[in-house]
């Protein structure tokens, strides 16, 4: 285990040589440099593992302290991570499909004058998200926590010559901070309450909360906890930034939604099960924020034109499945699909990049069409990962969206009706992906005569990647095949260690398995089937449909943001605008202004005593020794 401080290390230090180095660093040099310290962390990740691995189940947890970082009277907490089945999990997720992206990313940057810059902020980006799924305390995760927050607002405004990226930017950081807040005092009421922030110490103490007064200090801990999770991983109320999150470069989005920031959230709610647990309220707003948010975004997803927007919003869906999942105590089928997503996920989001990247920078839907034929790769791969978030059977995403459906409809929190939300949902999901894939690969082109002419495949860089991606998601799922399918659910196995202490629920029937799986199995080829009617055979049809006030306000996402602008934006201006006008400038300025003309005519008196005239200075003396004789005469 002596290897888990170099997992975070390396990228940090790839940050650090090349923002020093910075043009004085050859560009070949950074194209090796910045996927090659990814790289190198994701084969320290494996050793781990397998070290972790070749432990009997009970020792698997093990915390390497490499030394003290605060301590002040009785608050000291260490640099340490722990290593145990979900953090190594979760680590080689992100430096695993990191470092796809990464590689992918030197083609798709490759002319952008920014690439040192780009390649930076990337590791960064990484060092931060190992930090928080490595910790073993919560201030060092809650460093991670704001570093990947930091990231996302230096990479989605990366472009910053352009206003709407910079205002991206400053959206994403600014919405997280109001989640960011609501953790940062849940980490403060978990040391008043337990005196320490280790997860060893706040969990082994965690049982001394089930009387009904400490129930109610786990519940407001964990929602605490939540709200941090709700900005982190985009869910109602706090989702808007990730749609304008778009505007950064393509693998950015791919590092956001597949690997790092947008997981974080899931990854704390599993990590803290056992104070969850602990609190049935959190637990069903979990659920029941996670369903809602599904079904809200996978709507939105229907009609929206920007490719990588529809990915965004599906990005938030695949989320609220995850937290579905948390909220009705299946955390892992919760991390499973966590994993799964990833893959195709990140699939789709390069996918796009390689159609972007293709059509000189197009990314509106109703300007693509008949790319099959000019990128077989990317079509080939593009299509694996649509398969698979549609849940199509024997591909990662179905195996993995099953479980969560399942466990939603066993759960005795509401189970019918978040089941209900959740299959609708997967209904949504492969209606749009499938109306996105139509829309892009097949029929005539739609992009002008110029465009076209210079459509082309991806270079090797960018389809290797897509190819390893699409690999993974075709075959990612079967690390958590359910036993009704004769399989083994080997990632399950993996994670008991770590979920020993959840409750036992009896396990479902065969045959009612078998319905539900059929029920998914239906639903998404139901959706297929929708989308391959309104775009590949009656186009028309379509476009009568966007005549309806449903696909006007789908369109315009439920108007929230202009809600939020009216309600919420704009009362701050105009109060911050009114304190300006009235306290600053008539209170602050005014005071300051004011002793400063008062020191003026004080000023303006005073000189009249210091004119330069002779004749003046004398006639002074001699009244002044008048009224000095007068005086001493009369006095």
């Amino acid at each position: 285990m002596d290897l888990v401080g170099l997992i975070p290390l390396l990228p940090i230090l790839g940050f650090a040589a090349i923002g020093l180095g910075g043009r004085w660093l050859p560009k070949k040099a950074v194209s090796i440099l910045g996927p090659g310290v990814v790289g190198a962390s994701f084969l320290m990740t494996l050793a781990v593992f397998f070290q972790l691995f070749s432990l009997p189940p009970s020792e698997r947890r093990v915390v390497t302290s490499l030394f003290s970082w605060v301590v002040a009277g009785n608050f000291s907490v260490d640099i340490s991570f722990l290593v145990d089945p979900l953090s190594m999990v979760m680590a080689l997720v992100v430096t695993g499909v990191g470092f796809l992206i990464h590689v992918y990313s030197v083609g798709y940057m490759g002319e952008d004058p920014g690439y040192r810059r780009y390649f930076a902020y990337l590791n960064l980006f990484t060092f931060s998200m190992l930090c928080l799924v490595l910790s073993s305390n919560f201030l060092l995760m809650y460093l991670g926590w704001e570093g990947v927050g930091l990231c996302s607002y230096l990479l989605i405004g990366f472009w910053y010559e352009k206003k709407s990226a910079a205002d991206a930017g400053k959206k994403a950081f600014i919405v997280n901070r109001v989640g960011d807040f609501g953790f940062a005092l849940g980490v403060m009421l978990i040391f008043t309450t337990f005196g320490t922030l280790d997860f060893g110490g706040v969990f082994s103490q965690a049982p001394a909360l089930s009387t009904e007064g400490g129930q109610r200090i786990a519940t407001a801990i964990t929602l605490l906890l939540f709200l941090g999770a709700v900005g982190k991983s985009a869910q109602i109320p706090l989702y808007t930034w990730l749609p304008d999150a778009m505007e950064g470069p393509t693998p950015v989005s791919a590092l956001i939604h597949a690997a790092t920031m947008v997981t974080a959230g899931v990854y704390m709610v599993a990590r803290c099960h056992a104070l969850y647990l602990l609190a049935p309220f959190s637990m069903a707003v979990v659920a029941v924020i996670g369903a809602l948010t599904a079904i809200m975004a996978a709507s939105i997803g229907l009609v929206q034109n920007d490719i990588k927007r529809v990915l965004a919003y599906s990005t938030i869906s695949q989320l609220g499945y995850m937290f579905l999942a948390c909220g009705v105590g299946a955390f892992t089928a919760g991390i499973f699909h966590l994993v799964t997503h990833a893959f195709f996920k990140a699939l789709l989001f390069l996918g796009a990049g390689s159609v972007i990247h293709a059509l000189s920078g197009e990314q509106d839907l109703r300007k693509m069409g008949g790319l099959r034929k000019y990128m077989p790769a990317t079509y080939t791969t593009f299509l694996i990962a649509t398969l698979a978030i549609s849940g199509v059977p024997l591909l990662s995403g179905f195996f993995s969206k099953d479980q969560i459906l399942s466990a939603a409809f066993f759960s005795p929190q509401g189970g019918n009706f978040l089941w209900l939300l959740g299959i609708v949902t997967a209904s949504m999901t492969a209606f749009y992906m499938f109306r996105l894939f139509f829309l892009t690969f097949t029929g005539g082109c739609r992009a002008s005569e110029e465009v076209q002419h210079h459509i082309h495949e991806s270079p090797h860089s960018m389809t290797v990647p897509l190819m390893i991606l699409g690999f993974l998601a075709v075959v990612g799922g079967y690390i958590g095949m359910p036993h009704a399918l004769g399989g083994v659910n080997a990632i399950a196995g993996y994670l008991a260690p770590v979920f020993a202490d959840l409750p036992h629920l009896p396990e479902p029937s065969l045959g009612m398995e078998y319905l539900l799986m059929a029920t998914s199995v239906v639903v998404a080829f139901l959706g297929i089937s929708l989308a391959y009617f309104f775009y590949v055979r009656s186009p028309q049809a379509a476009e009568r449909l966007r005549q309806n006030f449903l696909y006007t306000l789908l369109l315009n996402k439920y108007y929230v943001d202009e809600i939020y602008q009216a309600l919420i934006v704009s009362p701050i201006v105009a109060g911050s605008r009114w304190v300006w006008e009235r306290f600053d400038l008539g209170i602050i300025d005014g005071a300051v202004n004011g002793s400063a003309r008062l020191v003026e005519k004080l000023a303006l008196r005073g000189r009249q005593l210091q004119t330069g005239y002779v004749r003046q200075y004398a006639m002074a003396v001699v009244m002044g020794v008048v009224i000095i004789l007068a005086y001493l005469v009369w006095g």
